[in-house]
Parts: structure tokens; C-alpha cells; sequence
């Protein structure tokens, strides 16, 4: 089961201005690339802001809106990990109210830029394709189960898990193992369980 992570989905060699950048140049570089926002970095290469668009188009509308990256720039910087999952990319993004990430190595500084649209392809994969996924590679190949053990609902990238496990402990590893499938939004677990093993003193 492969699981796809910020890193594979970036586009990396990020365009990035300086904080000195000036608003004509900045507006040049959004058209050339066809990008709506660009990072600001520092002499180090880390990101500490973002111009976009809206930026740029306040700048235009309001008196004493700086002319620099640095007046017009939105920080600090919210930004993502090669590591994460996309799942973990899209929600910060939709509670931040960003529609791309730069992406920074351990030392923070900038290796690629994470938007909306690298994230699309993954959110659109069809729900039956997903709950072939979770039943074939999760339900049957990894825990063992037959296919008919679980219910498996999909719709829109929601998954739904209903019928009974046998132990109370396998319930929350079902619940990830579903998080991990490309596509996946959400999980809603109705699972029920033969036996309580998280309890002290529980027989086995």
C-alpha cells in the first residue's frame, strides 16, 4: 500500500524572492510561471512569508501598502514537511486558508512548493477505487480478515467503517491504516468489538 507524501507531490526548485523583491518584479515572476503566490525567503534560503496575488492586488487599492516583499508579504510563512501526508498538506492549507505550502528540509530552508493543484489528483481518485483499496490491501492482505468482515463505505473521499473486530485494540489501527489509502479525506468509525483487551487484568 503506497503511501504518497508532501516530498513526492511537490514541485521542487521552488521559484522564491527576496525581501527586497519589488512588487514589478514580483507580479512578473506570478505571470511567468502561472503561479498565484510565491515564497519569501531569507539569506539563509527559509522561508519567512508568502506574496500572492491578493497581495499584490491590495497593494494596488490601498494607501501606504509597501512597494517591497517584505512591506507586502504575508508571515510568518505556513508551511509543510516532506514528510507529511497529503492528508495532513490539504487540512492545513483549508484551516490556514492557503492554496500552497512551501515545503522545508530539517534546517527549514525551502525545497519546493506544495499548491491546491498538486493535491487534486489524489482527492478525485474514484470512491470505488479507494474501497477496492481498503478492502484488498487493508482488510485482506494486511490484518488478515475476510472481505465480508467489515463494511466499507466511500463517498467523496469519506470512508466509513462499520461492523465488529474481534479486539478493541485493533479498531484505532484499522482507523490509520484507512487514513494512509491515497485519496482518503476522512474516516468515520462505527466499528464495534467482540472483546475489550485494553482493559487490565482482560483475559486474552
Amino acid at each position: 500500500m503506497r503511501h504518497r507524501s508532501v516530498g513526492d507531490l511537490m514541485t521542487p526548485t521552488a521559484v522564491s524572492v527576496r525581501p527586497d523583491t519589488t512588487f514589478k518584479e514580483i507580479a512578473r515572476l506570478l505571470d511567468e510561471y502561472d503561479i498565484t503566490a510565491v515564497p519569501v525567503v531569507d539569506d539563509e534560503g527559509r522561508p519567512v512569508g508568502v506574496v500572492s496575488e491578493a497581495d499584490l492586488i491590495r497593494k494596488q487599492t490601498s494607501v501606504g501598502v509597501g512597494s517591497s516583499a517584505r512591506e507586502l508579504m504575508t508571515s510568518p510563512a505556513v508551511v509543510a514537511e516532506p514528510g507529511w501526508n497529503a492528508v495532513r498538506a490539504a487540512r492545513t492549507m483549508e484551516r490556514r486558508g492557503v492554496k500552497r505550502l512551501p515545503v522545508v528540509d530539517g534546517d527549514g530552508r525551502l525545497i519546493g512548493v506544495l499548491s491546491r493543484s498538486d493535491l487534486v489528483q489524489l482527492f478525485l481518485r474514484r470512491d470505488r477505487a479507494i474501497q477496492e483499496e481498503i478492502l484488498e490491501d487493508v482488510i485482506v492482505r494486511t490484518l488478515g480478515l475476510a472481505p465480508s468482515a467489515l463494511t466499507v463505505g466511500v463517498t467523496d473521499g469519506r470512508v466509513t467503517l462499520s461492523g465488529t473486530v474481534e479486539h478493541k485494540s485493533m479498531v484505532p489501527v484499522v482507523v490509520r491504516l484507512c487514513e494512509s489509502v491515497d485519496g482518503v479525506v476522512d474516516v468515520v468509525d462505527r466499528l464495534g468489538f467482540d472483546r475489550d483487551d485494553t482493559v487490565l487484568g482482560t483475559a486474552p
